[in-house]
């Protein structure tokens, strides 16, 4: 393994920055800017049974530090991408992708994630049961550990490739949650997805957002996610992928001291596409500047 190498769910990443979903399109958008295999991987778009057209717009609003969006799962549906986007993707892409996959029923999920995990190229599938901008799924099943529960049993009774259960911050206690999970059989945890925020027009004096409410993203978040990936850690003893507000090499160091395998960096990349490629070149200097030798010596190292 190189200085930057890391072990996610038994594949071997050439380093730990993971574009988040829903950041990174398909990821042969991106190959367009720079050569995409310089990153670990990446979380394609969260992928659905169904096409969905997503939320109204406006669906994009600013904050402080951040931004906050009501996207709502915009995609094709998954038959679409396998046939369309996977093999758009593998042209551009030599490493194994992260399948983001969210659903509107346990069935959902389960179909999706099956039909996605007969995909050579996919790794890992990343199952999101946090997703705060659509109304009867997404976070509905991340909130409670029964039902986190549920949905990871029945896809992991349909999958052999690791499944990665992405766990929302609105919650009382996220390490119940992250308990269940890896209780069901979930091979990793993922964490922190948006937390869920509003602006209001001063002029209109309306919300900003169609959706009145939306997920918060971007360097705000960053101590929330922090805090709650170190909760995790120490509660379940498979891996977990570290995610929010993550924008420097210095934040990718912080997030796997604080117990993380690998990281996903989200909002950054719509403020500058290059931001993966950015991050992964400052890391052995950032390394460097605090005398870490390699970052697997950083898996724990509270």
């Amino acid at each position: 393994m190189g200085r930057l190498s890391t072990d996610l769910c038994g594949i071997e990443l050439d380093n730990p920055v993971i574009p988040a979903s829903g950041t990174f399109g398909f990821g042969w958008e991106f190959a367009e800017w720079y050569d995409i295999n310089c990153l670990g991987t990446f979380s394609f778009k969260g992928t659905t049974k169904d096409p969905r057209f997503g939320n109204p717009t406006p669906r994009i609003a600013e904050c402080a530090s951040g931004m906050i969006n009501a996207v709502g799962l915009q995609n094709p549906g998954v038959e679409q991408v396998i046939r369309e986007e996977l093999p758009k993707l593998k042209q551009v892409f030599r490493k194994k992708v992260m399948a983001n996959v969210s659903g509107f029923s346990v069935e959902d999920y389960a179909f999706t994630c099956e039909r996605l995990d007969g995909e050579e190229q996919v790794g890992w599938l990343e199952v999101n049961i946090s997703c705060p901008n659509v109304h009867g799924g997404g976070m509905s099943f991340g909130t409670e550990p029964v039902a986190a529960a549920e949905v990871t049993r029945a896809v992991k009774k349909v999958t052999h490739k690791p499944v990665i259960m992405k766990l929302s911050p609105n919650v009382t206690d996220i390490a119940d949650i992250a308990r269940a999970c890896e209780d069901a059989g979930a091979d990793g945890i993922s964490l922190i997805n948006t937390l869920q925020g509003m602006r209001i027009d001063l002029r209109t004096r309306k919300p900003v957002l169609k959706n009145v409410m939306g997920g918060v993203s971007g360097p705000a978040v960053f101590p929330v996610a922090l805090r709650m990936v170190w909760q995790v850690c120490r509660a379940v003893q498979i891996p977990v992928v570290g995610m929010g507000g993550i924008s420097t090499a210095e934040d990718v160091l912080e997030m796997m001291m604080a117990g993380a395998a690998a990281c996903e960096v989200g909002a950054a990349n719509l403020v500058d596409p290059c931001a993966c490629r950015r991050i992964i070149e400052d890391l052995p200097a950032a390394m460097d500047k605090y005398g870490i030798k390699s970052i697997s010596e950083l898996r724990g190292g509270h």
